[in-house]
């Protein structure tokens, strides 16, 4: 396909997004847009839109520390675009949830490696997550820093979140129910904790009364070494909120909860995606370390030949030192 082609498909994305119905047009939403839709994301959306995924982009849904999330219209019906700010991400943040993550140890540490990372990170832990039974966007695809899932709503308008709920005492016991029972799918089927759960990013389905888990590119499995100091925290931001509702269990006993194995319960097995995230970055270091050990043999045997070579010259000059001495004492007797 041509560029000109391609430049005006571009084109044809961008004034579709700059015409949705929830496109805000304050000065401090379009100064973020400009650190969202660089080139190569506006290229990526492309790309999405060729394969169906989004035939139409409309306004930001909400605006976060690392990303924006954006509703859109694909084949699939209403979704949710997620795009990593890639120049402006605060990526140092994200440092203790994926390098000690036994699924992402062997990326680089650049900005950009990282970003890509944490987007399939959370694609994977939505795709556990969705299979551990909890309630939460269902992904749909992933590629460098955008994320495509299910949008959590109805006809452009997202549910609220558990903070901008008004609730009775009655509503409040049973979404936190809802939120340890989640929890404990979390940690049991799915072997992942959530690490960073708080009424900012639980919302709810008003007409059906139901939780909805969102937010999990932090989410670490079991195994990560600062696991359980994640799961005391959220289980803190969740007594916090919910104290004011007379709601006040000891964490002692929520852990308990949380831990609890039921009949019914299926380990989720790890997609073999997850597998191939740091394999393939431990072979590319495999792989230069080999180039490197290559190129350190073959200093080592040039030096060796160098070595070898200097030592025949050094060879050569004492044999022909020698014929020289044989020669002055030959011509020595001879003259005597």
């Amino acid at each position: 396909m041509s560029q000109k082609k391609i430049d005006k498909q571009m084109k044809q994305i961008e004034d579709k997004r700059a015409k949705g119905r929830v496109f805000k047009k304050d000065s401090s939403f379009l100064k973020a847009e400009e650190n969202v839709f660089d080139v190569p994301t506006l290229k990526l959306l492309y790309s999405f839109a060729n394969k169906g995924f989004i035939n139409e982009l409309g306004g930001s849904i909400s605006t976060g520390k690392e990303a924006n999330v954006f509703y859109a219209i694909g084949n699939e019906g209403e979704v949710a675009v997620k795009i990593y700010r890639i120049n402006s991400s605060t990526f140092k943040s994200m440092d203790p949830y994926i390098l000690k993550d036994p699924r992402f140890t062997h990326i680089r540490h650049s900005r950009k490696d990282i970003i890509f990372a944490w987007t399939q990170k959370e694609y994977q832990n939505l795709l556990r997550i969705n299979k551990a039974g909890i309630r939460s966007p269902k992904p749909i695809t992933f590629d460098r820093n955008v994320l495509i899932m299910e949008f959590m709503g109805e006809n452009g308008v997202a549910y609220p979140s558990l903070k901008e709920i008004k609730m009775d005492d009655e509503t409040a016991r049973n979404f936190y129910d809802q939120i340890i029972e989640n929890m404990r799918r979390m940690y049991v089927r799915a072997s992942l904790v959530h690490a960073d759960l708080s009424e900012y990013n639980i919302l709810i389905d008003t007409e059906k009364e139901e939780v909805v888990i969102i937010d999990v590119g932090q989410a670490v499995t079991l195994n990560h070494p600062n696991a359980r100091e994640f799961l005391t925290r959220d289980i803190e931001n969740i007594k916090r909120f919910f104290k004011k509702f007379g709601i006040d269990e000891p964490t002692k006993e929520i852990l308990e909860r949380i831990k609890l194995k039921k009949e019914e319960d299926t380990i989720i097995e790890p997609d073999p995606e997850e597998i191939t995230v740091g394999q393939e970055n431990k072979e590319i270091k495999n792989k230069n370390i080999e180039n490197e050990d290559n190129k350190n043999e073959s200093i080592e045997n040039e030096n060796n030949r160098y070595e070898n070579t200097e030592n025949e010259d050094n060879k050569n000059e004492s044999i022909e030192n020698e014929t020289n001495r044989n020669e002055n004492t030959e011509n020595e007797i001879e003259e005597e």
